[in-house]
């Protein structure tokens, strides 16, 4: 197991910023809120921001999440990933492929990659340790990608059965739905806009995690 995936394996709650929906406050507020929750795998996604403001941020963020013993995952952009130091990427299915990415940044750096059906999964399969894990949704429609189509618990089943990497399932968890994801075989739960958009974050986190312990 690559090193940094024992935070994965050993907290449920996966976050991942989205500014856009987090209430006027900036990324820097609220991972640091998600930090004082305890969360300990945190992924940064701005696709839209300016590449320096993204870089300025996440020499933040990275110092930040190396302070508190949390790992730093980028999405998508492999070159902001390598100049900050990140613990590693996630990638989706129309970025560069694994094996690609592996070579540029290194063997010791985690990869994460979003599968959405079988034969996705299989491919995974396949990549061996290229990849640490992978991301099975989305589970529900989801605020965060608009054109999305649910896959629904069949997938996450599905995945909890034949998946040779760990996974986090992903698309429209909440705390009200969160212990049905949970029931279909998911350990770890990529949770967005019911954490970034909370007023306040760490009782949000804290309650999500009680709702989990007594399922």
């Amino acid at each position: 197991m690559r090193a940094g995936m024992e935070q994965f394996i050993n907290n449920p709650i996966y976050t991942i910023t989205a500014e856009a929906m987090s209430n006027g406050r900036d990324n820097i507020e609220v991972v640091g809120q998600m930090l004082k929750a305890g969360i300990k795998f945190i992924q940064y996604r701005e696709k839209t921001k300016p590449a320096l403001d993204r870089y300025n941020e996440c020499l933040k963020l990275r110092q930040m999440t190396r302070d508190n013993g949390a790992i730093f995952i980028i999405d998508d952009f492999i070159d902001l990933a390598m100049a900050v130091d990140a613990d590693g990427v996630h990638i989706g299915q129309t970025d560069l492929p694994a094996q690609v990415v592996r070579q540029l940044i290194g063997n010791d750096k985690i990869i994460g990659l979003s599968t959405h059906n079988e034969e996705q999964l299989q491919k995974a399969n396949m990549l061996g340790d290229i990849i640490d894990y992978i991301g099975v949704g989305p589970v529900y429609a989801t605020q965060t990608k608009k054109n999305a189509v649910p896959v629904g618990f069949s997938y996450v089943e599905y995945a909890t059965k034949n998946s040779k990497h760990p996974f986090v399932a992903i698309g429209g968890i909440k705390e009200h739905n969160i212990c049905d994801v949970a029931a279909h075989g998911a350990k770890t739960f990529a949770i967005v806009s019911e954490i970034v958009g909370a007023d306040d974050i760490v009782g949000k986190i804290n309650s999500i995690k009680n709702t989990l312990q007594k399922k």
